[in-house]
């Protein structure tokens, strides 16, 4: 699973450089044709940036999600459920304590 999530990762930093540079060479094509100015290209790069950023945001919290169901299907618990299950197995065992 980790060799997956690996690669996965780093087709995801691929494209993402790749993206960058085919989207930094079309405005600079574009300013040298005139169509646009530097200001306008640093604008539109910038909300490409944005918008990949978000989409990031958006991915990485489906990621997070699926893995979460996928490991309560697997029957694993959470670390805040393991921890909930200590302190009530610490609280049963004072108790127990105390009735001896």
């Amino acid at each position: 699973m980790s060799d997956l999530l690996k690669k996965g990762f780093f087709i995801g930093i691929g494209a993402a450089v790749n993206g960058k540079e085919k989207a930094s060479k079309m405005l600079d094509e574009l300013i040298e044709k005139g169509q646009i100015s530097p200001g306008e290209a640093r604008d539109m790069l910038n909300s490409f940036k944005e918008k990949g950023e978000e989409q990031n945001k958006q991915w990485n919290s489906k990621s997070q999600d699926y893995f979460r169901d996928t490991i309560k299907e697997l029957g694993f618990v959470t670390k805040e459920e393991y921890e909930q299950l200590e302190l009530r197995v610490k609280k049963l065992e004072e108790l127990h304590k105390d009735e001896e």
